[in-house]
């Protein structure tokens, strides 16, 4: 089943959700602050887009485009926000292109690294092994990036793109222990919980 719409950007032609016509509709609301890197951007969807889950050097093919490449990604002048502006502009434009309800699904999802020092990256949770509770150690801490993610979709299950996404990381557990229980006393009974609103973590 295919969804099509109506791109503004081109007069009110329609327009389908895959080939060249998407990178199109997905960059379009990016505002870089140089035209260079709009264009490294597009290049970057496409090389990306033909190889999906590929590395970047694989999807890039030689040594010039991966190293261009790495330059956009650590360019102080892009942002997070720059790259997801389009997507979320194209995600608003299909979900108001929808005539039936549109259902926004959340998830936080784990990105683990493997590092020597958990600095590098930061960490995502600690773990506990043969019951040793292990929070910075070297070989044991889990480093990587948290992900939470709303994917806008309708209720027949078509997706509409993401609607939000907030990347982060944690420095250091020390402390969050003392603060569940500060947030959540121990002796505060569970109906009472359930009276005044639910938990609060």
């Amino acid at each position: 089943m295919g969804l099509t719409l109506r791109d503004r950007s081109t007069k009110g032609c329609l327009r389908s959700l895959d080939g060249e016509c998407r990178i199109d509709r997905e960059s379009s609301g990016c505002e870089f602050r140089d035209a260079r890197l709009s264009d490294r951007f597009r290049k970057l969807l496409t090389q990306i887009g033909s190889a999906k889950g590929q590395s970047i050097p694989l999807v890039c093919q030689d040594w010039a485009n991966t190293k261009a490449a790495y330059r956009f990604f650590s360019n102080d002048r892009v942002s997070e926000a720059d790259i997801l502006a389009g997507h979320f502009q194209s995600t608003r434009d299909r979900a108001a292109a929808t005539e039936d309800l549109v259902l926004v699904l959340h998830d936080t999802t784990e990105f683990s690294y493997q590092r020597e020092k958990s600095e590098a990256i930061g960490i995502t949770k600690s773990i506990t092994v043969d019951g040793i509770r292990l929070v910075a150690s070297r070989s044991h801490t889990v480093c990587g990036i948290l992900m939470h993610s709303s994917l806008a979709v309708t209720i027949e299950g078509v997706q509409l793109g993401l609607a939000a996404v907030k990347f982060w990381t944690r420095k250091r557990f020390k402390g969050t222990a003392a603060l569940k229980k500060k947030i959540n006393p121990p002796g505060f009974p569970s109906e009472k919980r359930k009276a005044s609103g639910g938990w609060k973590i």
